[in-house]
C-alpha cells in the first residue's frame, strides 16, 4: 500500500513526457505510481497539492555544500527548504585531503542527498571568500594525480568525477595544465570531468577542444570574455563540443551568468543542457540565490516550464549517470519537488549588474525525500 500520495498537482516529468494534473504515489522510499485517483489505504498520508507543480526531485548539478568545513560551503538542508531541491551535486569543494571529512561530517549526516565531484587540487577550494580569494590551482604543487586516484578509489561509491577550475582566477599562471592533469586522472579511473572556466587565459577554445563525451563544461553562458559566442554566432568549438557529447551546464554563481550571453545563445537556438545555481557562500546572497531562482530567469527569458524542469531533473541525472533520479518512473528514488508559479512584476540580475524584468517566478512549496514528506 502507498505511504504517501500527492493528489491533484500539475505533474511534470520530462523523462516520461508527462505534463498533466494527476496524482503521484510513493511506497517503501520509491515512486510507486503516477495516475488519476490513486487509492489511499489506512496508513497512507495524502496531501492535496492542487495548484502546485509537482516534479521529480530537482537536482542542482553545481553547488558548494561542504558547510562548516570550507569558507565557500552553504547548508544543503536549509537550502533545500527554499529551493525545493532534493539532490545537491557538490562541484569540487573537497579535494583528496578533505574528502573523508566531507563524507563523514556532512554528506552522511545530511537529510538531503549530496553527491560530490572531487577537486583535482589536494585541498579543494580552500580560500574563497569576499576578503580572501586564492585559486586552488595557482600552485601546481597542490596537484598530485596518484593521490587523487587513490582517494577516488576509496570513495568510488560516492565520487561522480573530477572537478577542475581553470582561468586566470582559478589557475593563474598554471593556465590549462590543471585541466590536462584532470583529464589524465579521469581517464585512469574512467570518470568524467567537470571543467570551470573563468577569465582567460586559457581560452574557451583551449578548454572545449579537450573535453570528451560526458564531460561537463560549467559556466557555459558566462559573460565576455570567454563567452560561448562571437559576434552574433555561436563559436564553432561550442557547436563541435555539443556534437561530441559535452554537457553544457549554466553554473550561475556570482560570476558566470550573463544576460547578454544568454539572450544571444537562446536566440541562436542553443539551449543549455542543465540549469544549475553554483550556489555558495557569496552567490547565495545574489544574484544566483538558489536553483529555483535560476530556473525562474530562464522561464522569464522564454523557455517553457517543461523544458526548464527537464534541465533540472532528467538532464542532470543523465549527466551524473543516475537514471534512478530525476524521474517518476515506478521503482525510481522517491523524491519530488513542489513549487508554485507566481505571476507578477519581478526583477532579475545577472553577474555583471544587468537587470531585466520578468512576469513569473518559481516559489518552493515542499519536497519529498525517499518517499516521505520532508519540508515542513
Amino acid at each position: 500500500m502507498h505511504d504517501l500520495i500527492l493528489k491533484g498537482g500539475r505533474v511534470i516529468d520530462p523523462s516520461q513526457n508527462i505534463d498533466r494534473v494527476t496524482d503521484v504515489a510513493f511506497a517503501g522510499g520509491k515512486v510507486a505510481a503516477v495516475g488519476d485517483n490513486l487509492a489511499a489505504g489506512p496508513q497512507t498520508t495524502t496531501r492535496d497539492v492542487k495548484g502546485l507543480v509537482v516534479t521529480p526531485g530537482l537536482i542542482d548539478l553545481h553547488t558548494h555544500v561542504y558547510w562548516g568545513g570550507t569558507s565557500i560551503g552553504v547548508d544543503a538542508a536549509e537550502l533545500a527548504k527554499t529551493s525545493a531541491t532534493t539532490t545537491f551535486v557538490d562541484a569540487g569543494t573537497a579535494g583528496p585531503a578533505n574528502m573523508l571529512g566531507f563524507r563523514k561530517h556532512v554528506i552522511e549526516r545530511s537529510p538531503v542527498r549530496i553527491l560530490p565531484y572531487m577537486n583535482v587540487s589536494f585541498p579543494g577550494i580552500y580560500a574563497f571568500s569576499k576578503s580572501v580569494m586564492i585559486g586552488e590551482n595557482v600552485d601546481m604543487r597542490l596537484l598530485d594525480l596518484r593521490e587523487w586516484v587513490r582517494v577516488c578509489n576509496e570513495h568510488r561509491d560516492l565520487v561522480l568525477g573530477i572537478k577542475v577550475r581553470v582561468g586566470r582566477g582559478a589557475s593563474g599562471d598554471s593556465g590549462i595544465s590543471p585541466l590536462d592533469m584532470a583529464l589524465e586522472a579521469a581517464t585512469e579511473v574512467g570518470l568524467p570531468v567537470m571543467a570551470h572556466l573563468d577569465f582567460p587565459p586559457p581560452t574557451a577554445r583551449d578548454v572545449l577542444n579537450r573535453l570528451r563525451k560526458g564531460d561537463v563544461l560549467t559556466h557555459c553562458f558566462r559573460p565576455f570574455p570567454n563567452a560561448p559566442y562571437i559576434g552574433n554566432r555561436v563559436r564553432d568549438e561550442v557547436l563541435e563540443a555539443r556534437a561530441r557529447g559535452v554537457v553544457f551546464d549554466i553554473g550561475h554563481g556570482a560570476g558566470s551568468f550573463g544576460y547578454k550571453t544568454t539572450r544571444h545563445m537562446l536566440d541562436a537556438g542553443f539551449l543549455p543542457d542543465v540549469i544549475s545555481s553554483d550556489v555558495h557562500s557569496i552567490s547565495i546572497e545574489g544574484p544566483a540565490f538558489d536553483l529555483l531562482h535560476c530556473m525562474s530567469k530562464f522561464l522569464c527569458m522564454g523557455l517553457d516550464l517543461a523544458t526548464v524542469v527537464k534541465t533540472a531533473t532528467v538532464a542532470p541525472a543523465q549527466a551524473i549517470s543516475r537514471p534512478d533520479l530525476g524521474t517518476f518512473k515506478p521503482g525510481s528514488v522517491g523524491d519530488a519537488s513542489l513549487f508554485a508559479v507566481e505571476h507578477g512584476d519581478f526583477s532579475y540580475e545577472d553577474v555583471v549588474g544587468v537587470t531585466f524584468k520578468g512576469d513569473k517566478r518559481l516559489a518552493a512549496k515542499g519536497v519529498v525525500i525517499n518517499g516521505r514528506w520532508w519540508h515542513p
